[in-house]
C-alpha cells in the first residue's frame, strides 16, 4: 500500500489515538490523520513535545487535538482504565489506535544484556500496548469500524544477532496482533493489522545505526500512504496482515 492515494476527507470525523507521538513516525502520523480530517489524541512521555504536535496541527487547521500526558515504562491498569473513562467522557467512541511507541533497548549480546532494559523494552513495546489495546477495546466497539495498528520490524519476523529484547518485543507484537486479529474475526467491526516501517529517520534508527548517514533513509512522510490506508475505510475487511511501509 505504499502507493496509496488517499482522499483529503479519508479520516473526516474520526477519533484516532497515536502514542508515540511527540516524535517520529507518531508525530507525522498524528499530523497526517489530523490533515485527513481526524480528531487526533496525542498520547507521549514528553508533554513539550506533545504541545509542539498540537500547535502544529491546529496551525494547519486541522481539529483541536486532545493531550494524555503518560509514561508507558511505568504505567498501571488503573491509570489506563481511567484514560479510557476520559476518551468515552470527551468522545464517546474511537475510531483507530495506532501503536507507535516503543523503545530500543541495547544493541548487545543476550549474555551481556541488562535486565533491567530487558524489563522496561518489554514493558513498554509489549506490556503497555496490550494494557492499551484492553482499555479502549470497548470504545473502539463504539466505531462503526474501528481500526488497530501495531508497528513491527523485519527483527520481529526473523531474529538477529545483538537485537536483543527489541526483537523479542516485536516477535510478540505480531504474535499479539494476529491473536487479537483472529478473536475479533468475524464477530466484531475491529479489524487488526501491523504495519512494518522498514528503515525510517527516526531517533530510534540513528541509535541502531550511529555510523549511518541520515539523508540515505526514507522520511516519515514517505511511509505515510500504508498508515493512511489502514485507518481509512478503505481498509474494512483488511485484518491480521502485516504490511511493510516501504512496499
Amino acid at each position: 500500500m505504499s502507493n496509496y492515494q488517499a482522499p483529503t476527507d479519508l479520516l473526516k470525523e474520526k477519533v484516532i489515538l497515536v502514542t508515540g507521538a511527540g516524535d517520529g513516525i507518531g508525530r507525522v502520523a498524528a499530523k497526517t490523520f489530523a490533515a485527513h480530517g481526524a480528531t487526533v489524541i496525542l498520547l507521549g512521555r514528553t508533554v513539550p513535545k506533545l504541545e509542539a504536535v498540537y500547535d502544529e496541527i491546529e496551525a494547519a487547521g486541522g481539529a483541536k487535538p486532545a493531550i494524555l500526558p503518560v509514561d508507558l515504562s511505568e504505567v498501571r491498569w488503573e491509570e489506563l482504565e481511567y484514560l479510557a473513562q476520559g476518551v468515552d467522557q470527551e468522545f464517546g467512541r474511537l475510531d483507530g489506535l495506532l501503536h507507535n511507541a516503543g523503545v530500543l533497548g541495547q544493541r548487545t549480546p543476550m549474555a551481556n544484556y541488562h535486565y533491567a532494559t530487558w524489563q522496561q523494552v518489554m514493558q513498554i513495546n509489549v506490556n503497555a500496548a496490550f494494557g492499551l489495546t484492553k482499555a479502549m477495546l470497548p470504545l473502539l466497539e463504539e466505531s462503526k469500524a474501528g481500526s488497530v495498528i501495531f508497528t513491527g520490524s523485519g527483527v520481529g519476523l526473523k531474529g538477529r544477532a545483538y537485537w536483543g529484547a527489541y526483537a523479542v518485543s516485536k516477535f510478540a507484537t505480531e504474535g499479539m496482533m494476529q491473536t487479537l486479529a483472529d478473536e475479533v474475526e468475524g464477530v466484531s467491526n475491529i479489524r487488526v493489522n501491523s504495519i512494518n516501517p522498514g528503515a525510517t529517520r527516526t531517533n530510534m534508527r540513528a541509535a541502531a545505526y550511529p555510523a549511518e548517514d541520515p539523508a540515505s533513509v526514507t522520511t516519515p512522510e514517505d511511509i505515510m500512504p500504508t498508515y493512511l490506508y489502514l485507518m481509512g475505510d478503505d481498509s474494512i475487511g483488511v485484518n491480521g496482515k502485516q504490511f511493510n511501509a516501504q512496499g
